[in-house]
């Protein structure tokens, strides 16, 4: 506790640092105020009470709704949150595996990455705006068995009213979200949904008080909030481990000065496609869930939703199946094992033992597809434990915080901004988060 006020004296004491700090916390701020201010005409309180009855947390506005810390549930000006962004960037770096062009703007450097970033922000435009459509759709549904909307209120004015609003609050979260990369701590996207999810953990908790309390097993909690401590643990290993492959340079002799002959390493990491895998999992099996609940009278619909909720054997394995199949195909589009193999060539550099061209690509592609199947197979047992923990009489709420998608997202994040700190406070001559071991950046999503 002593080393942990000594690190916040010195981010006090370093300018730049403080002045990062306090800006990022101001606009972090704004974000949480906006997920709290209702749409015009929606009453949020039996908004809320509509959703509970319609699923939950077991739906895909559930899913949503955690993203955004509660916006969504709240019918707030902010309820897409960041997410149309997230989607137009996986869209454009999907694209970018199948499509010459694009993949040649992402290696044409900062002026590819600036166009790359125009079209982002323009999918984000037309992402938001079909999200906000569905979603004054699915408002104006509830509306109609439940009398969400206000008296007197005209439904297609504010449906027009209310797909505007919600599109310039994911476009101003997204300018929010740049203004934190540039000028703040950390990557802004990745905060802004960092605290959306921590938002919730203080709701989880209480939910697991009112839990215990109405007769649950203390015993029971205290020995599932330890293993959360070893869980986030092993997600931290998992996030930071690394097989480094050893690169020679030969040495060449340029006028006076000589270059190379010094030995490199490419670090492939066990867990290279991050946290994708889950949010195309947790995507696609919350969709035949979701659609089912569209016919509660039929019996056999019914008995076939049984198997899609997330607390049964059956959809714990599917899910546990597409999360390792999406890690692999991640991986695949996110390191190319051939360009890696092609710029050492250029370069003088070679594998100890191995020819370099084709031989070093199939090396390193072996090596990479060996280390990724115990991470995928991390990655679907963190995914599928909030399943498990819940059979213990765990609130839903907080055993969403066992596993998943949402741990990930803030072990990773956290990650990366204590880096980010660090780094500043070492180039300053000060003491960081720790003085020995090593933390190294993962790539943002």
């Amino acid at each position: 506790m002593q080393r942990f006020i000594e690190v916040i004296r010195n981010i006090i004491k370093i300018e730049e640092l403080r002045k990062r700090v306090v800006y990022t916390l101001f606009i972090l701020l704004i974000v949480r105020i906006g997920a709290h201010i209702a749409l015009p005409g929606v009453d949020s309180h039996l908004l809320k009470q509509a959703m509970d009855q319609q699923g939950g947390s077991d739906s895909l506005f559930g899913l949503y709704d955690l993203f955004v810390g509660g916006a969504f549930r709240n019918a707030a000006i902010f309820a897409l949150g960041i997410m149309p962004y997230i989607s137009a960037s996986i869209i454009l770096q999907l694209a970018g595996a199948v499509l010459p062009s694009i993949a040649k703007l992402q290696q044409e450097g900062e002026e590819g990455r600036k166009k790359i970033n125009q079209w982002t922000r323009i999918g984000t435009v037309l992402i938001a705006g079909l999200t906000a459509w569905g979603t004054t759709f699915t408002l104006n549904k509830t509306a109609a068995g439940g009398g969400i909307l206000a008296p007197g209120i005209d439904p297609y004015f504010w449906t027009i009213q209310s797909v505007l609003i919600l599109t310039a609050g994911t476009i101003f979260m997204m300018w929010l979200g740049e203004q934190i990369t540039d000028r703040g701590i950390g990557n802004g996207i990745s905060l802004i949904i960092f605290i959306g999810i921590i938002d919730r953990l203080p709701y989880a908790l209480g939910a697991e008080y009112q839990s215990v309390q109405a007769g649950g097993n203390l015993i029971v909690s205290l020995i599932l909030l330890t293993l959360l401590v070893f869980i986030i643990a092993g997600v931290v290993l998992v996030t930071q481990g690394t097989r480094r492959i050893p690169v020679e340079y030969a040495k060449r002799v340029v006028g006076r000065k000589v270059y190379g002959g010094v030995t490199q390493y490419i670090p492939l990491r066990v867990n290279t496609a991050g946290v994708m895998p889950i949010i195309f999992a947790q995507a696609i099996m919350f969709i035949p869930n979701t659609l089912l609940s569209f016919f509660p009278d039929s019996e056999f619909i019914q008995s076939i939703a049984q198997h899609f909720n997330y607390t049964s054997f059956v959809y714990s394995f599917i899910y546990a199946l597409v999360i390792i199949f999406f890690t692999y195909f991640y991986t695949a589009i996110a390191f190319n094992p051939k360009e890696v193999a092609d710029n050492m060539k250029r370069q003088g550099g070679f594998i100890p033992g191995i020819r370099p061209g084709k031989q070093t690509s199939e090396f390193i592609d072996n090596i990479l597809t060996k280390i990724t199947l115990p991470g995928s197979i991390f990655l679907a047992i963190v995914a599928i434990l909030p399943a498990f923990v819940s059979r213990f009489n765990v609130a839903p709420t907080f055993a969403q915080f066992f596993g998943g998608t949402s741990l990930l997202i803030v072990v990773g994040v956290a990650l990366d901004t204590m880096i980010q700190i660090n780094s500043m406070m070492v180039m300053r001559h000060y003491d960081g988060f720790m003085k020995g071991g090593k933390l190294t950046r993962r790539r943002s999503y």
